[in-house]
C-alpha cells in the first residue's frame, strides 16, 4: 500500500469520519491506521474478503468525494503554511505569534 495513500486516507478519515456509517468507520480505521489485512477485517466481522474490499474503496471515494466538496484537510494544510510563514516572517513580534498560538490551537495544531 502507498504511504501517500495511507496517509491521506488517515487524514480524510481525521476529518469526515463523523459523516460515515459505523461499519464504513471501522472498517478504514482497521484497514489504514490499523494496518489489518482484508482477511483480517473479513473474519472480524464474519464477511467475505470482497465485501470489505467493495466498502473500503467505497469510502475512499466518499472520502475524497467529501473532500472535495468541503475542502477542510486541504485547507488545513494550507492554513499551516500560511501560519508558518507568518510566524517565521514575524518571528520577533510577539502579538503575532501570541494571535497565531491562539489560531493554532482553534485547529488543534499544538
Amino acid at each position: 500500500m502507498e504511504i501517500e495513500k495511507t496517509n491521506r486516507m488517515n487524514a480524510l478519515f481525521e476529518f469526515y469520519a463523523a459523516l460515515l456509517t459505523d461499519k464504513q468507520m471501522n472498517y478504514i480505521e482497521l484497514y489504514y491506521a490499523d494496518d489489518y489485512s482484508l482477511a483480517e477485517i473479513a473474519e472480524e466481522f464474519q464477511v467475505s474478503r470482497q465485501a470489505v474490499y467493495d466498502n473500503i474503496k467505497r469510502t475512499e471515494k466518499l472520502l475524497e468525494d467529501y473532500e472535495m466538496k468541503l475542502h477542510m484537510y486541504s485547507d488545513y494544510i494550507v492554513r499551516g503554511q500560511i501560519f508558518e510563514e507568518i510566524a517565521e516572517r514575524y518571528a520577533d513580534d510577539t502579538y503575532i505569534q501570541q494571535q497565531i498560538a491562539v489560531l493554532n490551537s482553534i485547529d488543534n495544531r499544538d
